[in-house]
């Protein structure tokens, strides 16, 4: 099985978005109780999840917390979303591999399959 790097782009406004982020974090579970490799990138803002999912008051925070060694953030998102520091303080990965985002070419390139939130 390829892995899966699961890219949520969704932001915090709507509650279309809250469904979003679960809709990944789901998929992302249930790749890793398979066994899968998974990756979830917070892109975008996207980014501005992570320190909501952290808190453990958040009615999701169960389902993040599951795939947290999964997680990934965009460096030059984080900043431009002012989130960098506490995303930096969840213990999450900041990535820069392609002008400070995240590179989906090397996902790709790795084998991965994209799936977009």
């Amino acid at each position: 099985m390829p892995g899966a790097a699961i890219v949520v782009l969704a932001g915090t406004d709507s509650p279309s978005d809250l469904g979003r982020v679960v809709n990944a974090l789901q998929t992302a579970r249930e790749f890793a109780e398979a066994g899968d490799d998974v990756t979830v990138v917070f892109d975008g803002a996207g980014t501005q999840w992570i320190p909501e999912l952290d808190d453990e008051n958040h009615d999701y925070h169960a389902l993040y917390a599951a795939v947290e060694p999964h997680v990934r953030a965009c460096e030059y998102c984080a900043g431009v979303y002012g989130v960098e520091a506490t995303v930096e303080d969840t213990g999450a990965s900041l990535v820069a591999a392609f002008d400070g985002h995240p590179s989906v070419r090397s996902f790709v390139e790795d084998g991965y399959e994209v799936i977009t939130y």
